[in-house]
């Protein structure tokens, strides 16, 4: 009798914990700015890639193992390793240390067309649409806030010219009332997770602020009708299977990765 009720209680926790575990593999959505095989990307909803490391036969290979893809463009900063660098340099306004990238200056008509020039060369190769990062840059308290018309007026630009393409924005909540139309989800990072660059911490967010972000998203997706996308930080199976059991009764697709976003995470 001892052993059965051992394993009665042992059990409801086996099965949450599988549940959880599994529950990367059930996540819609891969994000991943380092290179991986084409061919073991398969059955996400969105993939979101940097286009550097893939050719035109690679994307082939993952649209038809997944149903849409994405290549990542940040409209509000450019890397100093990035291949446009060079063409941007002259026309940046500061330095964000964290990420070792630059500001872009979105008033400046040049930037603006090297913007679209990259963006033409990108969709070319034969993605779904691209993943707009930084765009909290442009919001109310950005280093960029100055810039937002423009960047609203660059969204707008980019949707005429390419309609049947498809946009994420990435974070930028204050900016979805004037974004919105011109977008087709919105991503937004550690929400249930919370690290800390500081001391380069993986953590849970506190539970107050959680609930209040996840009332803000919940309201944002339902008054807009666009999909909200969560991308959380972790570094351990445990942190990962708490970060699922907070957002999953939400509903939203969710990508959990390590905090550099440059492999597909194995937790352990």
């Amino acid at each position: 009798m001892l052993l059965i009720k051992t394993i009665l209680h042992i059990l409801p926790s086996l099965l949450v914990t599988t549940f959880f575990a599994n529950s990367i593999n059930r996540s819609g959505v891969l994000v991943c700015y380092g290179k991986l095989k084409p061919e073991n990307i398969k059955g996400y909803s969105y993939v979101i890639l940097e286009s550097k490391y893939y050719l035109p036969s690679d994307i082939r290979v993952l649209k038809s193992n997944n149903d849409t893809v994405f290549a990542y463009l940040s409209l509000g900063e450019v890397n100093a390793n990035a291949s446009h660098y060079e063409e941007l340099k002259n026309a940046i306004l500061g330095k964000n240390e964290i990420w070792n990238s630059y500001y872009l200056d979105l008033k400046s008509e040049k930037t603006k067309q090297i913007i679209m020039q990259i963006i033409e060369n990108t969709l070319e190769l034969g993605y779904d649409g691209l993943f707009f990062d930084n765009i909290d840059n442009f919001s109310t308290h950005g280093p960029q806030k100055d810039q937002k018309l423009e960047l609203i007026a660059l969204l707008k630009t980019i949707k005429e010219k390419y309609p049947k393409k498809k946009f994420i924005q990435n974070s930028g909540l204050d900016l979805v009332s004037e974004t919105s139309s011109y977008i087709n989800a919105i991503v937004v990072e550690s929400v249930a997770s919370n690290y800390t660059f500081n001391n380069k911490s993986y953590k849970l967010r506190n539970n107050k602020d959680f609930e209040t972000y996840m009332l803000r998203l919940k309201s944002i997706s339902e008054s807009f009708q666009i999909p909200v996308i969560l991308i959380e930080y972790a570094n351990s199976e445990i942190l990962f299977n708490e970060i699922v059991k907070r957002i999953a009764p939400s509903n939203f697709e969710y990508f959990i990765g390590n905090i550099d976003l440059q492999n597909i995470p194995k937790f352990k």
